[in-house]
């Protein structure tokens, strides 16, 4: 089934991909066939604004690669940020500034941006292509990567300064940027087949996009080739294409993250829920099997009966309690929604009688909505247990500023935090941690435990 629905999805793209080449290509076969239509226009204060566009694109699409290889340590990810580095440094040093320091872009600043955008179109065309290896320190990787850019900047600017003389003017016409456009063209086409092929056996949405953002760079770069001659000066079709594929690549990888910060928190409550159902429920169902291979043996019914009813509705509870966290966890069920029906539950025996109160205007994020829930879920279970009391409140809210979980009940109380130090609190504040939250306890024998949990701001 999920084989399929892949196979469905990579097939939608492919035709959306196909229909994009053929637009594109329907475009670049007009400006050709049509010479009133390939026009280009001086307008140095328009290339230097589109340059800047580029600049700031480009270094925003490397910043969110760079934040994504620090988390997950792959190799792709440290290509990709140190190409778009690349490419966002060069066009920076070799193409802006000149023009900022009020000096024309000279031959060799020319060449210079050149040499960069083909080192990194080579980084990019190699992301896809390189096994997909990981990285162990990921942060040093980066530092030693933005080092490397540093130092191949000065290695492209060097020779070109001092062969200063000997350089031709920057023409469409030479042979030498004829073949530098072609390769860039080349390399923009090996990154499109490369993540698109990496799309189709993998299946991650960034790949996808990244295709169709080389789909556009491949042809921005063929416009550079085949129409308008190549100056500093001059704004072509070309460059507007290469603007929109950074911007392209900017909004699949922003959605690529935000995707994979919800995921991994959805996968990490799976995991601990999974762990919890071992620790709890599993415990319950083996009692379960316990007393019913008693009965088997002949042991007294009146004895064995009562606890086997009680460890079977232990094990029911526990039951339903994994499979509201769950669905919190994973979205099917809105936060409050599945709280209250958690506490409901909680109190189906009239042990415990629970209040709660969520401002409506107290936002939580995905990854704090699944840590807030089991806090309440574990506060609410020490209440239970150890403190005797006949009410709890469970409320979330606002207090100057800031958004706060209180679990207060008006149970026996106790003396110091350290006679509460058992697992349930350590779990309450780990969970904390782990949403940048702080929790606090106050305690007093006979007026009941309060425990708050202060959000992130």
């Amino acid at each position: 089934m999920r084989r399929s629905a892949a196979k469905n999805t990579f097939e939608a793209w492919l035709m959306g991909e196909l229909l994009l080449v053929a637009l594109l290509a329907s475009a670049m076969t007009l400006f050709l066939t049509s010479p009133s239509l390939r026009n280009t226009y001086e307008l140095p204060a328009g290339r230097l604004v589109l340059d800047t566009a580029v600049v700031l694109t480009a270094t925003i699409v490397a910043i969110l690669v760079g934040v994504r290889f620090l988390v997950d340590g792959r190799r792709l990810d440290l290509l990709l940020a140190g190409g778009f580095s690349f490419a966002a440094a060069g066009t920076l040093a070799f193409a802006i500034l000149p023009i900022l320091r009020g000096e024309p872009q000279d031959t060799p600043e020319a060449w210079a941006a050149l040499g960069a955008r083909v080192l990194a179109a080579t980084m990019i065309a190699l992301a896809p292509v390189l096994p997909g290896r990981r990285i162990r320190v990921p942060a040093r990787a980066l530092v030693a990567g933005i080092v490397a850019i540093v130092l191949a900047l000065l290695a492209i600017w060097l020779p070109l300064n001092a062969l200063r003389q000997s350089l031709g003017p920057l023409r469409a016409s030479s042979f030498e940027l004829s073949l530098t456009l072609s390769m860039l063209a080349l390399l923009a086409l090996v990154a499109v087949i490369g993540f698109a092929l990496r799309y189709r056996s993998q299946g991650e949405d960034l790949d996808s996009w990244l295709a169709l953002g080389a789909t556009l760079t491949l042809f921005a770069e063929l416009h550079y080739v085949l129409t308008s001659p190549h100056s500093t000066d001059f704004v072509s079709q070309g460059d507007f294409l290469r603007l929109l594929s950074y911007t392209l690549l900017l909004v699949g990888i922003w959605r690529a993250i935000s995707a994979a910060e919800f995921g991994r928190a959805v996968a990490e409550e799976r995991a601990r829920v999974a762990r919890e159902i071992h620790d709890g429920l599993a415990q319950y169902l083996f009692t379960v099997s316990t007393h019913a291979s008693m009965l088997e043996s002949g042991a007294s019914l009146e004895q064995t009966l009562p606890k086997l009813k009680e460890a079977a509705a232990a094990a029911q509870q526990e039951a339903r309690f994994a499979v509201l966290a769950l669905s919190s966890a994973s979205g099917n069920a809105p936060f409050d929604a599945a709280l209250r029906r958690y506490i409901e539950f909680l109190t189906a025996d009239g042990a415990l009688e629970v209040d709660v109160e969520i401002d409506d205007a107290t936002l939580l994020a995905p990854d704090e909505q699944i840590e807030v829930f089991r806090i309440v879920q574990e506060g609410l279970t020490n209440v239970r247990k150890h403190a005797a009391a006949r009410r709890a409140e469970v409320w979330i809210g606002q207090r100057r500023g800031q958004r706060i979980v209180r679990i207060r009940d008006d149970g026996t109380g106790f003396e110091g935090e350290e006679t509460a130090a058992g697992q349930g609190l350590k779990n309450m504040r780990r969970r904390a941690e782990t949403i940048d939250g702080g929790l606090s306890l106050r305690s007093r024998p006979g007026w009941g435990t309060a425990v708050e949990v202060t959000l992130r701001a």
